[in-house]
């Protein structure tokens, strides 16, 4: 799907519901995916990226448009993440229950092997999972994790090189 218009950002933030459906739906996916990757716990996502949207609709007001809305929305749902792990304290591990998957034999060794990589996040120590997805997935500078997280751009470094060797090892088991 195309990312909303500033048109449907800015009558979103005027508070028509319609506009910010179509803003809603152009992100909820990417916000879910971040989600997944920082929570680990893909029902505690579905929660989070509602919680997000929530959080969007109240500030959508303040948005002054200086840099992109989706990097707006990206620091916001950080920030959500966050306060969430926070608020529940230490939470490590996935459900589970897993998805169901129907796929082709061809496909089989592709889908385990995401399953694998997404399991091996999932199992990283918190720090280590939220420096990993700010930076290799995300594409965030040490600089700027360090700003969101409140660590220093050395710490994230040596969290990102932490979390590379654990999934070097877990994924060569």
């Amino acid at each position: 799907m195309t990312s909303p218009g500033v048109d449907d950002v800015s009558a979103a933030a005027n508070g028509d519901r319609q506009a910010f459906e179509r803003v809603y739906r152009a992100h909820a996916d990417r916000v879910f995916g971040l989600c997944v990757r920082m929570l680990g716990d893909r029902v505690l996502a579905e929660e989070v990226t509602q919680d997000v949207f929530v959080r969007v609709w109240q500030k959508l007001p303040g948005f002054r448009a200086e840099a992109a809305f989706s990097t707006w929305l990206h620091r916001v749902a950080v920030n959500v993440i966050l306060s969430r792990r926070k608020n529940l304290g230490v939470q490590h591990g996935r459900h589970a229950e897993e998805e169901v998957l129907d796929v082709t034999p061809a496909r089989a060794d592709r889908v385990t092997e995401r399953l694998d990589l997404e399991d091996a996040i999932g199992g990283l120590p918190n720090g280590a999972r939220r420096v990993f997805v700010l930076h290799d997935v995300e594409g965030f500078t040490h600089e700027e994790i360090g700003e969101q997280l409140g660590i220093t751009p050395g710490g994230s470094k040596a969290q990102l090189h932490r979390a590379r060797m654990l999934l070097r090892n877990a994924l060569t088991r």
